[in-house]
């Protein structure tokens, strides 16, 4: 498949005090359109860096970040800002819900900032939260919802628009391994539905393992590229695993 990000000799260097501190020393590298890709260091190995680079939220000190025909690295912060809305979708480690919105107001915004009218985006934006397993919980707070859930609207708000990326950086932080084993087969399976580009972003090798593809980075450097046969179980093997244990379950009751 064709290449959606291109990265080419992407430097980029920290001026402290005296020191410059190189965060990314002329990396390049390709991800396909519809790739499942985990960008996986330690703390200090420049991947929180290389986020930025290819999200648009910081300027390199060489090199460049193509998205589709699309250098970002040359554009105006106006621009930009106008290119993620309109191609870009982002989980957060600390889901960054709105307070005081509801679960749907929260997935609607979106949306709203492109002009789709509020019929439309509620509609949408219900679609999309039955879809994560919360069709219950649309006039629900934050405040009102586990970590999980929270985790799980804000997945709904980034597929919303149908993006043709979505960065993840480190979304599992603030879960237990279960939910974060449903979150990330989740994401998996909504950007292969929706045959959409996934970058994810952590220092957790278990997480990696979601990927199709994972790029190893150390002192903002790639020590290695490797492609992976994903953990993560399709809808149909999650749905058939999900019938079997209601059958034992219905069984188990009337031997009861």
């Amino acid at each position: 498949m064709a290449a959606i990000i291109k990265i080419e000799n992407l430097r980029k260097v920290y001026p402290v005090g005296k020191e410059r501190i190189v965060a990314l020393n002329n990396i390049s590298f390709d991800i396909e359109e519809g790739e499942i890709c985990c960008i996986l260091g330690t703390s200090g190995s420049g991947k929180s860096t290389l986020l930025n680079q290819l999200a648009g939220l910081e300027k390199p000190t060489k090199g460049s970040v193509t998205i589709g025909k699309t250098n970002i690295s040359v554009l105006s912060e106006t621009r930009l800002a106008k290119f993620r809305q309109k191609y870009i979708g982002f989980v957060f480690q600390s889901y960054n819900l709105l307070p005081a919105y509801t679960a749907l107001e929260n997935v609607a915004m979106p949306l709203m900032f492109r002009g789709v009218s509020k019929k439309k985006r509620e509609q949408k934006a219900k679609e999309l939260l039955k879809l994560v397993g919360l069709g219950k919980r649309l006039s629900h707070k934050p405040t009102q919802m586990s970590g999980g859930q929270q985790q799980r609207v804000g997945i709904a708000r980034a597929f919303v628009s149908k993006q043709k990326i979505i960065f993840a950086d480190e979304p599992t932080g603030n879960l237990d391994s279960k939910t974060t084993r449903e979150v990330m087969e989740l994401m998996v399976n909504l950007c292969r539905k929706y045959k959409e580009t996934f970058v994810l972003v952590t220092h957790d090798r278990d997480l990696a393992l979601y990927a199709d593809r994972i790029i190893t980075l150390a002192d903002g450097e790639i020590i290695k590229d490797e492609r992976n046969q994903s953990i993560a179980r399709t809808e149909e093997q999650i749905a058939a695993e999900q019938t079997a244990m209601e059958s034992k379950e219905e069984s188990k009751n009337t031997e009861e």
